[in-house]
């Protein structure tokens, strides 16, 4: 038991080090859409809407929304965007805890 203890911890450790971040980008219109964070609640997670922070969406060139960026130590690592139907796709939270779980492995 305590081994596992060990491993949980230093799993938590290894992730807020690599300053993981996802960030929903949005508008009011699409909130139906958009999916819950809850789930990477361990990490920096935000929901930014086109009309409060469009210098964003453009800086970092969103195109569909909702979109979901994954960011690593600062830097785009993941996208996953609705298209035009204006929905994620249904396995958008396995897809961004893939590409977690591939940037913290990494770490090793």
């Amino acid at each position: 038991m305590k081994w596992n203890v060990t491993v949980i911890a230093l799993f938590v450790w290894v992730a807020n080090f690599a300053q993981i971040e996802v960030v929903q980008y949005s508008a009011e219109f699409v909130k139906d859409n958009e999916i819950s964070l809850n789930s990477f609640r361990s990490y920096d997670t935000k929901t930014l809407y086109m009309s409060k922070a469009s210098k964003l969406f453009a800086q970092n060139k969103v195109e569909y929304i909702p979109t979901i960026i994954l960011f690593n130590n600062g830097y785009e690592v993941f996208r996953v965007e609705s298209g035009i139907s204006l929905k994620l796709p249904e396995n958008t939270i396995q897809l961004i805890q893939e590409q977690i779980e591939e940037i913290i492995e990494s770490k090793f």
